[in-house]
């Protein structure tokens, strides 16, 4: 339930991130044309590795978080650009946070009541 949970959150950040990037073009962009097209860039990662995420592809949660720090650094120009200050980057990263302790919160294969391949039984 915690992985589709992080898989949800780590897909709705990447889409809001690219909604973000590309609402404020249309509507009259307040950043530069680079940084728009980082946000789009990186929120589509971000919303890309959560599939990958969610089928625990080897690396996939590490994908995730390249693409979230990706993000956390855009936020921080565009702090300076649109004098948001310091909260929203704090929000951004406690949320980056949870989501990738909610996806790496696996038990193991013993505790589900699973022998490891090769293991046999006593």
């Amino acid at each position: 339930m915690m992985l589709t949970v992080a898989t949800l959150g780590i897909f709705a950040y990447g889409a809001y991130s690219v909604a973000w990037a590309v609402v404020d073009v249309i509507g009259g962009a307040r950043l530069e044309m680079w940084a728009e097209l980082g946000l789009i860039l990186f929120g589509l990662l971000l919303a890309l590795s959560a599939a990958f995420v969610r089928v625990r592809l080897p690396g996939g949660l590490a994908f995730a978080v390249g693409a979230m720090l990706g993000l956390q650094a855009l936020a921080v120009h565009n702090a300076v650009h649109l004098e948001t200050g310091l909260s929203p980057q704090i929000g951004r990263a406690i949320l980056s946070a949870t989501l990738v302790a909610l996806a790496s919160n696996r038990a193991s294969p013993s505790a589900r009541g699973l022998r490891p391949s090769g293991a046999e039984e006593p």
